[in-house]
C-alpha cells in the first residue's frame, strides 16, 4: 500500500503523536485513539485529531481506514481482539502495521543502567530490558503475530527490522526515560532516584553516548 496524500490512517495509542508525524508529512490524514487524556492533549497540540478511549472500547461510528498503525503501544491491546477490530476497520487492501523501537545501549552502559534499576527497584523486570532488550521484547512480537493469525482476516504477518542510531547527552536521555512504558507507575520518589542513578552512569562515560535501536515492524494486509 502506498502512503499518498489523503491516505486515511488510524493511530492506535497515538500518545504524544510522535509516530504519526512521518505519516502526516506524507500527506496522510491521521486520527488517533488514546486512552490517556494527557497524552491525547499533547498529540492535539501537534495538530492531530484524537479521540480518548481504549481501542477495544472505541466506537468508530462506521468509519473505515486505509491503514491502522500503532507505535510502541500494541502490547497494551488484546492481540486477537485488537487485530480483529483492526481488520473490521480496514478497507480492502488495507494494512495493519504495529511497530516498536528496541533500545540497545553500549554494553558498559547497559550494565550500568541495569545496576541502577536493580538498586532502585529490586526485582523489577526493567533491568533485563536494559541489557537484553531484544530478548525481552521477543514475546511481544510473537503474541502480536499470533493475534493477527488468530483473527483470521489477514494474510500471513511479516516482520521487518531496521537498525539505526542516535547520540544523546545526559539531559536528552533523562527526558526520554519517564516516557517509557510503566515508568509512570513507579512508587513516589523512585523515578527521581532512577533518573539520578542513570544520570550518574552517563556522566561516568563522559556525559554523552550513542544508543543503538532496532525498529521492529509487524505488518499484515486484509
Amino acid at each position: 500500500m502506498d502512503l499518498t496524500s489523503g491516505t486515511e490512517v488510524l493511530d492506535v495509542g497515538i500518545g504524544t503523536g510522535v509516530s504519526s508525524l512521518a505519516f502526516h508529512a506524507r500527506g496522510c490524514r491521521v486520527l488517533g485513539v488514546e486512552p490517556d487524556e494527557r497524552m491525547a492533549d499533547l498529540a492535539r497540540r501537534r495538530g492531530f485529531e484524537v479521540e480518548v478511549a481504549k481501542f477495544e472500547d472505541w466506537d468508530p461510528a462506521g468509519r473505515t481506514f486505509d491503514a491502522v498503525i500503532s507505535g510502541q503501544a500494541w502490547h497494551w491491546v488484546d492481540p486477537v481482539g485488537g487485530a480483529a477490530k483492526a481488520a473490521d476497520l480496514l478497507r480492502p487492501g488495507g494494512r495493519l502495521s504495529v511497530f516498536w523501537n528496541v533500545v540497545q545501549p553500549p554494553p558498559d552502559l547497559a550494565e550500568a543502567f541495569a545496576a541502577v534499576y536493580q538498586l532502585v527497584l529490586p526485582g523489577s523486570p526493567f533491568f533485563r530490558v536494559a541489557v537484553h532488550a531484544m530478548d525481552a521484547y521477543s514475546g511481544l512480537f510473537d503474541r502480536a503475530a499470533e493475534g493477527v493469525r488468530e483473527a483470521g482476516a489477514f494474510g500471513e504477518p511479516e516482520r521487518w527490522e531496521f537498525g539505526w542510531e542516535r547520540s544523546y547527552n545526559k539531559d536528552e536521555w533523562l527526558e526520554q526515560v519517564p516516557t517509557f512504558g510503566g515508568h509512570g507507575n513507579f512508587p513516589p520518589g523512585k523515578l527521581d532516584d532512577l533518573l539520578a542513578g542513570i544520570g550518574d552512569a552517563i556522566d561516568a562515560v563522559g556525559g554523552r553516548f550513542t544508543m543503538g535501536y532496532t525498529a521492529v515492524v509487524l505488518t499484515a494486509s486484509v
